[in-house]
C-alpha cells in the first residue's frame, strides 16, 4: 500500500485523536484540526508512531504527488481588445448559466487523484463576475478537489471593473494573489489598446488592492506598440516600480492572426515597430528591473526577491516545468503527462453540452517522444534556468549537447546560449530570438 503525505497526516490525525476538520475556503494557509476530550495520551503516542513510519524503510513505498494547477476560464469581457485572441464574449448574461455549467463540469473531473497548490482564475476578465461567483467557484473548488495546505489563489483583474468591497470580498473568499492588466499607464497608449481605464484608474485599483489587505500582486504591462520610444517605455516600467508589486510581467505586443489590430496591420492601417527597436525596449525592461530588486526568471515575467518568500507565480510556473494542470471552462486546456486536452470554445455549446450531462470537451491528444522533446525545449527555453541536461538525458536518452554541439558552439559565440555541464539557457539577448533559436534544435 502507498501513502501520499496527505494520507499519513490523517493516519497521525485518526492515532492522536487530532480530526481533520472540513476543508473550505476559509482556511487555505493551514489544514484545521480540532482536538478531541482526552487524546493527550494518543497525540503523543500517534506523533512517535508518525516520526517511526516517516523514518524506516517504510518510507520507501511512499509516493508524493507532484502538485498540480487548477485554471478557470471566466470568459467574458465587457469590450473585446483589438489585439487580444484569448476567447471571451461581451454578453454578461449568460453568467448565471456559465457558473452553473462550470460547476458541473468540475463534477465531471473532481474524481482526479491530482493534489493541486494553485487556483487560477484567469480570461477574459474575471473581475466582471460579481465577487459572490467568484467565491462559489472557489468553494466548490475546494469541495471537489484535493488541495494542499499552501494554495496560490489567483484572480486576473482590470482596472475599471472592480471596487474595494469586490476586493474585499475576494479577500474572504481565499483570494491571496491579484493580476491586474495595467497594459500601460499612458492614456494614449490605453486608448491604442482599446482599455476601458485610464492611468489613474490603474493608479488607484492598485492602492485599493494594497489597503484591502493583498500582500502579493503582479501587473502586466505591454510594450512594442507602433512608434513606441524607449522613453515612453521607462515611464510606464518607471510608474510599476513606483507601486512596489511583487510580481511584473512584460509582454511584447504580437499581431495575432484574425485580431483587429492584425487587420489593420495588413491593411497597411498599422506599421509593426521595429525588431531593433523592440530589441531594445526588451534590453530595457530586463535592466531596469534588474536593477530594481527584480528577478527574471521566464521571458516575460519577473519577481521581487525576498528572503523570506517567493513571489514567482506558483501557477504559470507549472505551464513551463511539465507540471499537470487542470482547465475548466470555455477553451481551457488541461495536461496530464503526456495526455493534452481542450474544452469547446463556444460559451453557447458549451453550456448546452454540460446541461447535457456531458464533458465539454473539443479534442485531446497523447504527446509521442519527438512531441515531448520539442515541447520541452520550447518551454525550458523560455526560463531563465533553461534545460536540466541531466533529467532531459535521463527522460529521453538524448545528450544535448552531444547531439547539437556545433549548433550549441555557435549560439554560445553569438552571446545567445550559457552552457555548463549540466543547464543548457538563453542569455538575455537569446531570449530575444527564443522561437527562432528553438526551431533550430528541431
Amino acid at each position: 500500500m502507498k501513502f501520499d503525505h496527505c494520507d499519513l497526516f490523517e493516519i497521525y490525525c485518526e492515532a492522536s485523536g487530532l480530526i481533520p476538520a472540513p476543508w473550505g475556503v476559509q482556511c487555505f494557509s493551514e489544514y484545521p484540526v480540532r482536538l478531541r476530550r482526552g487524546s493527550l495520551f494518543f497525540l503523543v503516542f500517534g506523533f512517535w508512531i508518525f516520526i517511526l513510519v516517516m523514518t524506516t524503510g517504510i518510507t520507501r513505498e511512499l509516493t508524493f504527488p507532484e502538485p498540480a494547477g487548477l485554471y478557470i476560464h471566466i470568459p467574458f469581457c465587457i469590450r473585446k481588445c483589438p489585439y487580444c485572441n484569448f476567447y471571451s464574449v461581451t454578453d454578461i448574461s449568460l453568467q448565471s448559466a456559465f457558473v452553473k455549467a462550470l460547476h458541473r463540469e468540475m463534477e465531471f473531473v473532481s474524481g482526479s487523484d491530482l493534489y493541486f497548490d494553485t487556483i487560477y482564475i484567469g480570461g477574459g476578465t474575471p473581475s466582471i463576475l460579481s465577487a459572490k461567483y467568484i467565491d462559489c467557484i472557489i468553494k466548490q473548488a475546494g469541495q471537489l478537489f484535493h488541495f494542499f495546505t499552501d494554495v496560490e489563489v489567483t484572480v486576473e483583474v482590470n482596472p475599471g471593473t472592480i471596487n474595494a468591497a469586490d476586493l474585499r470580498d475576494y479577500r474572504t473568499a481565499g483570494v491571496n494573489r491579484l493580476n491586474i492588466g495595467i497594459q500601460s499607464f499612458d492614456d494614449a497608449f490605453l486608448e491604442f489598446f482599446g482599455r476601458i481605464h485610464s492611468g489613474q484608474d490603474a493608479f488607484l485599483t492598485f492602492k485599493k488592492a494594497r489597503q484591502q489587505g493583498f500582500d502579493n500582486i503582479g501587473l502586466d504591462l505591454i510594450y512594442g506598440l507602433p512608434q513606441q520610444t524607449p522613453t515612453q517605455w521607462r515611464h510606464d516600467l518607471q510608474r510599476a516600480i513606483a507601486l512596489e508589486p511583487e510580481h511584473i510581467s512584460c509582454y511584447m505586443l504580437t499581431f495575432e492572426t484574425g485580431t483587429p489590430m492584425d487587420r489593420k496591420k495588413r491593411q497597411g492601417l498599422l506599421t509593426p515597430l521595429s525588431e531593433g527597436r523592440i530589441c531594445e525596449l526588451y534590453d530595457i525592461a530586463v535592466q531596469y528591473l534588474c536593477a530594481h530588486g527584480y528577478e527574471q526568471y521566464e521571458i516575460s515575467n519577473f519577481a521581487r526577491t525576498d528572503k523570506q518568500r517567493n513571489y514567482r507565480s506558483v501557477h504559470n510556473s507549472k505551464y513551463w516545468s511539465f507540471a499537470p494542470y487542470i482547465g475548466l471552462g470555455p477553451s481551457a486546456h488541461s495536461f496530464i503527462h503526456p495526455l493534452r486536452s481542450w474544452n469547446q470554445q463556444d460559451i453557447n455549446s458549451y453550456i448546452n453540452t454540460v446541461q447535457q450531462g456531458k464533458p465539454p470537451l473539443a479534442g485531446k491528444e497523447r504527446l509521442n517522444k519527438r512531441q515531448q522533446i520539442i515541447e520541452m525545449i520550447y518551454v525550458k527555453l523560455r526560463t531563465v534556468e533553461g534545460i536540466d541536461l541531466n533529467q532531459f538525458e535521463r527522460k529521453f536518452g538524448i545528450c544535448l549537447t552531444g547531439e547539437f554541439s556545433t549548433l550549441i558552439k555557435r549560439l554560445e559565440k553569438q552571446g545567445k546560449l550559457i552552457c555548463t555541464p549540466s543547464r543548457l539557457a538563453l542569455t538575455p539577448e537569446g531570449m530575444l530570438h527564443h522561437n527562432s533559436i528553438t526551431l533550430m534544435f528541431l
